[in-house]
């Protein structure tokens, strides 16, 4: 059998992400092999899967929790663990029998995907002989259809967003930003100023270039909308707001001229929602809700709505389809005389 991983392995620095640099937390002990074992599977994960920082801390705390089950059941070592022990743990997800906190489907779902892939990984670096977890399925959750605002509340979010000062035009050129292109709010904030084409001689929309899960690039066309807001902003809001900052790249500033936060983003949007007097629940994840159930509302291909926005697999943007389909049986109910009788 091959040895477990070495320490030598697990305390190199390959990852800039702090969640796949840490040795997991256990409690000042020194590192088992298990805990060396899922170093080495994140260090993995991070630099020859290119997985986001988020999803590395994620995965860090899902495993974590993993490895104190394992240890408070008697293993050791990789090897040691069988496939009961993974559907024991699956188990307590649900029920908190390990003395953490009980998950919800979706939650324990994403848990269990993560100890499938360090389990797929043992096997494949002989660190284990066996799977223990390749029979192990994470819970189905129920289909959740997303929650998309219609045509005249985005309208209205965003004709009430921003004035006409420096953070006011990064208001609206942010809200019209992420309904115009259907970008995940880590993708808008993230962007530079290099990565957008904002070209007045073109023939069609401007360009931006998105940065997606696992550093996926894509490229998004700009509706005029959008691009008339932004070129607003840079023009005469952004040259005010990076007068305060140290020189930063970043398209969208804050008030003391740094890159603009999820959080700051998640802000604006629910002031300019409540200022338009909508009373539903709104993140800046409705705005890419909204923009993939309008595009195929209005026919746009499901494969084209899938290359929009990033989605590796298209069954992920299928699940819009369910949405627009709702929306048909309302109007056919309401309109068609004999709907219901």
């Amino acid at each position: 059998m091959v040895p477990p991983p070495s320490t030598e392995l697990a305390s190199a620095d390959p990852v800039p992400a702090e969640a796949a640099r840490a040795e997991p937390a256990r409690d000042a002990a020194p590192p088992t092999a298990i805990d060396r074992g899922i170093t080495d599977y994140l260090q993995h994960m991070g630099v020859e899967r290119g997985l986001a920082a988020n999803t590395l801390s994620a995965y860090r705390r899902d495993l974590t929790r993993y490895a104190r089950y394992l240890s408070a059941a008697g293993c050791a070592r990789p090897e040691d663990i069988t496939r009961h022990h993974v559907t024991g743990y699956v188990r307590a997800l649900a029920d908190g029998s390990d003395g953490g906190s009980t998950l919800g489907v979706r939650s324990a779902a994403r848990t269990v995907v993560a100890v499938r892939g360090l389990h797929k990984f043992w096997a494949l670096e002989g660190f284990t002989p066996t799977d223990p977890a390749s029979e192990v399925h994470p819970p189905m959750p129920g289909k959740r259809l997303p929650k998309a605002i219609s045509v005249d509340e985005v309208t209205r979010i965003l004709e009430a967003a921003g004035t006409d000062t420096a953070t006011g035009l990064r208001d609206r050129a942010l809200l019209e930003f992420l309904y115009s292109t259907g970008a995940r709010i880590s993708e808008a904030v993230g962007l530079d100023v290099d990565d957008i084409s904002l070209d007045a001689e073109a023939s069609g929309p401007a360009i931006v270039r998105l940065f997606g899960k696992g550093s996926k690039e894509r490229l998004v066309p700009l509706g005029s909308y959008g691009a008339r807001a932004l070129e607003a902003y840079l023009v005469r809001g952004r040259p005010l707001l990076a007068a305060k900052g140290k020189g930063t790249p970043a398209l969208f500033l804050n008030a003391r001229g740094g890159r603009i936060s999820r959080q700051s983003a998640w802000t604006i949007l629910k002031a300019a929602a409540e200022k338009a007097n909508i009373t539903k629940d709104v993140s800046p994840h409705t705005l890419r809700h909204s923009f993939a159930t309008h595009l195929l509302e209005g026919g746009a291909d499901v494969r084209v709505v899938q290359e929009l926005l990033g989605h590796a697999s298209v069954t992920t943007t299928q699940v819009y389809t369910l949405v627009t389909a709702e929306t048909l049986r309302e109007i056919y109910a309401a309109a068609h005389p004999r709907a219901l009788g």
